[in-house]
């Protein structure tokens, strides 16, 4: 039995793909894209390997397009066999990846453009509409904690990992030559006590741990402290007749912030002002994170019972057209925005930055998680200037990191998650992660559990 890193791993963040191999069996752990620098994007090819012809199953962890983005290119090796997820993953997983293969299209055809005025040869988009069609009758709803058969001898139980909407921690049993072992896949582990969702379960044994280690040198602000610090500065910022600007991940962030914001003006720690979701993915997100209240915790299901989510959100609106969120340039401040995508790389918050950033009464508020090499991160580090479709923009506006509404655990958080198996000894492999928060968790999980973490490298292949 072997597992194959086809991404997430050698110090990058992005792209969690796992490849499962037994005697009998071949499965794929999440499929994800690539995301930040053009130079990490252009990794975005599956390898053209006999191993990936021969997949048995798909399973995955969530929706995030760094972990389902690259599911439509296994059309390309005419697979046909299962995809399992959760019913809100797999809901949410369509619905990014239909956005993806759109803003694909549009990329290619603005290179092509381009590349047709210095005489190249066009390039294709890397997956088109028509291949995401191919996949929708492959997705197989996976309940929460209850062992799924994907091939005769791997059977996987989910449970939740509070990260967003459907996310899961897997437990994957093999049985091979008459032994079983388990392997953990952490997934994206949410932080406990976070609102909205509910808090990642853990789990008592295994043999094997993969574990996310995005926040792995840290602790993230308290939610508390966080509220405080985005209610003040948003407050300072409205009363000044300014814009915020929030460039938000469709799905998990928009939602979270809706919610906060929803209780802020209930508290009346926030005096209601205008709200505009610009962004036609975190619109539809937010209908089917309506759809799944079960999945809430127990206080957001409080607020949905008593019509807070509604009531308290009357100054918001969407903006589903391009026109829509052309127009809200021309709005008179003071607004909050929420616009896509999460780390600037692309989406109508580029529009709104070109506009804005220049602005000394514009705030930005970065509020996930910036991948080496994006405009986000760029931002988030205090660039005096951003290059955005090819202008040099001067940067007067104020920028704010959240680290507190991330929606991955920080490093308590991930190393309670891990106490609960370091009795049984497991092997633990650190991924999806910079080298140096790979590091430093490696470091704490040596002192506190006698464990020996490891941090391979992209495409190395560990026998287990």
């Amino acid at each position: 039995m072997k597992v194959t890193l086809l991404g997430a791993s050698g110090g990058e963040v992005t792209g969690s793909a796992y490849l499962l191999q037994t005697a009998q069996s071949s499965v794929l752990i999440d499929c994800g894209l690539f995301q930040g620098s053009k130079k990490l994007e252009n990794s975005n090819r599956l390898p053209t390997s006999e191993r990936l012809r021969q997949l048995d199953a798909v399973v995955l962890t969530h929706a995030h397009l760094d972990h389902t983005g690259r599911l439509p290119l296994l059309t390309r090796f005419e697979y046909r066999g299962p995809i399992h997820a959760t019913p809100a993953t797999i809901e949410l997983t369509d619905l990014i990846l239909r956005d993806s293969a759109y803003l694909q299209s549009e990329d290619a055809k603005r290179q092509n453009r381009r590349r047709a005025d210095s005489g190249q040869p066009p390039i294709e988009p890397l997956y088109t509409q028509k291949q995401v069609d191919q996949l929708r009758p492959l997705f197989k709803p996976m309940r929460y904690d209850h062992p799924t058969n994907v091939t005769a001898d791997i059977s996987v139980r989910a449970v939740e990992a509070g990260h967003i909407l459907g996310s899961a921690s897997l437990e994957v049993t093999v049985d091979e030559n008459g032994r079983r072992k388990v392997i953990v896949f952490s997934g994206d582990l949410g932080p406990r006590g976070a609102p909205l969702h509910r808090d990642p379960i853990p789990f008592k044994q295994a043999d094997v741990v993969f574990l996310e280690s995005t926040y792995g040198d840290r602790d993230h602000p308290s939610l508390a402290e966080t509220a405080i610090q985005a209610r003040e500065a948003i407050k300072a910022t409205v009363e000044q007749g300014g814009r915020v600007l929030v460039p938000v991940f469709a799905i998990g962030r928009s939602q979270l912030l809706l919610y906060l914001l929803a209780g802020a003006f209930k508290r009346k720690t926030l005096k209601p002002f205008p709200i505009y979701l610009d962004s036609p993915m975190a619109i539809r997100a937010t209908a089917i994170y309506r759809s799944h209240p079960e999945l809430f915790d127990e206080e957001a299901i409080a607020m949905r019972r008593a019509g807070d989510l509604v009531s308290q959100l009357r100054t918001a609106r969407i903006c589903q057209k391009a026109a829509e969120s052309l127009a809200v340039a021309k709005a008179p401040p003071p607004y909050l925005v929420l616009a896509g995508a999460g780390m600037c790389t692309g989406g109508r918050i580029l529009h709104h930055l070109q506009n804005h950033l220049s602005n000394p009464t514009t705030l930005v508020l970065m509020v996930g998680y910036q991948s080496r090499g994006s405009l986000g991160r760029a931002l988030a580090d205090g660039a005096a200037s951003v290059r955005i479709a090819g202008r040099v923009v001067p940067v007067r506006a104020k920028t704010h990191v959240l680290g507190g509404l991330s929606g991955h655990a920080g490093q308590s958080d991930l190393l309670n998650w891990v106490s609960s198996l370091a009795a049984s000894r497991p092997r633990v492999i650190l991924t999806h992660g910079e080298d140096g928060p790979r590091a430093a968790l490696r470091d704490q999980i040596k002192q506190q559990f006698g464990l020996s973490a490891e941090m391979p490298d992209y495409r190395d292949t560990l026998e287990l």
